[in-house]
């Protein structure tokens, strides 16, 4: 099958809390899209890379700072978008992040240091098209997290996740779009497919004067949500 490319890319990360459902979501998105004929990457942040693999082996400690966090979290974020999202956006393809630089800005927010200073940080990082933010309340967030037999981490408190819940939602963003997903998967998936539909429709500039971009964005927009 010949894959669909979208000039410049699409970029879509997926935000939210600890137990949102952000993980879920990305697969389903990338499977319907790949379905629909898109080239997808799929990726995640911290990656599997070495800045990445410290970062998850000290989650379960706390054992490093705010500070020291977030000094990996720009080295795994400058390493990721240089040799697979740059990439991957300059050949067309439609890239999902499950999480992305808002995490770092909520979560060390939430832990003392200043939002405007962890935005200007990851100035590098290219903006997404769309930020779908996965918004419930931390209660429901750590009732998932237990329910699928994980145990919440040092930092996964209801306070804690409130703070960063309350970052996530003040976050000035272009493209964001929030979506409440205490509601079941179903209609999580269906409001955030609509929402890449209505930002594949402003990439590709489905007015009329480009046939080939609307017969495009009408089968990347068709997809059966199953």
């Amino acid at each position: 099958m010949t894959k669909e490319h979208i000039p410049g890319g699409l970029l879509i990360a997926i935000e939210g809390i600890d137990g949102a459902g952000k993980s879920t979501l990305a697969r389903r998105l990338a499977d319907i899209l790949e379905q629909a004929g898109a080239e997808v990457v799929l990726s995640k942040e911290p990656t599997n890379g070495p800045w990445g693999t410290q970062l998850r082996a000290s989650a379960a400690t706390g054992r490093l700072s705010p500070e020291q966090e977030v000094e990996l979290l720009l080295r795994d974020r400058r390493q990721h978008v240089e040799e697979l999202v740059l990439p991957a956006l300059q050949r067309g393809a439609v890239v999902i992040l499950d999480r992305y630089f808002p995490s770092m800005v909520a979560y060390q927010g939430a832990a003392g240091l200043p939002v405007d200073e962890l935005l200007r940080l990851n100035d590098f990082a290219p903006r997404p098209h769309l930020l779908l933010l996965l918004d419930l309340p931390p209660e429901t967030g750590l009732a998932r997290i237990r329910a699928r037999g994980d145990v919440p981490n040092h930092f996964e408190t209801a306070q804690n996740l409130e703070r960063c819940r309350a970052i996530f939602r003040q976050l000035d963003i272009a493209g964001k779009q929030v979506i409440d997903a205490s509601h079941d998967e179903a209609q999580v998936l269906r409001e955030a497919h609509a929402a890449i539909a209505a930002a594949l429709a402003r990439r590709l500039g489905s007015d009329g004067k480009s046939p080939e971009n609307a017969r495009r964005l009408e089968r990347l927009s068709a997809a059966d949500l199953g």
